[in-house]
C-alpha cells in the first residue's frame, strides 16, 4: 500500500522556521519525484517545491525561492521541506505527493496534509 505521511506543521510567528517531513512507503522511492504543495483557505492548491529522488534535482516556486529548501534522505524514504523566514501568506495545508516527474500535472499519490499557520 502506497503511503505518504506528512508531519512537522504547526503554528509559528512570522520570520520563524518549520521543517516538514514526508515519509514515503509502498513504492520504489528512487523512481519517483516528491513534490510539496499547499492550499490556503479559499485558494487553489499550488506547487511549492519538488525533488527528483534519482538525481537530486530540485524545483521551487518563485514564492519559495531563497526561503525554502527541499531535500531527501533516501535511506529513510523521507523528503523534507525546510521553511525559513515564514510569512503569513505561507499559511495553509501542506501536502506531499509522488509522481514520476516534477512536471506532472496530476500526481499519482498524495499524503493527508499538515497544517502550517504563520501568525503576523
Amino acid at each position: 500500500e502506497v503511503q505518504l505521511v506528512e508531519s512537522g506543521g504547526g503554528l509559528v510567528q512570522a520570520g520563524g522556521s518549520l521543517r516538514l517531513s514526508c515519509a514515503a512507503s509502498g513504492f520504489t522511492f528512487d523512481d519517483y519525484t516528491i513534490g510539496w504543495f499547499r492550499q490556503a483557505p479559499g485558494k487553489e492548491r499550488e506547487g511549492v517545491s519538488c525533488i527528483s529522488i534519482s538525481d537530486g534535482s530540485t524545483y521551487y516556486a518563485d514564492s519559495a525561492k531563497g526561503r525554502f529548501t527541499i531535500s531527501s534522505d533516501n535511506a529513510k524514504n523521507t523528503v523534507y521541506l525546510q521553511m525559513n523566514s515564514l510569512k503569513p501568506e505561507d499559511t495553509g495545508v501542506y501536502y506531499c505527493a509522488a509522481d514520476l516527474t516534477c512536471l506532472s500535472t496530476i500526481y499519482d499519490y498524495w499524503g493527508q496534509g499538515t497544517q502550517v499557520t504563520v501568525s503576523s
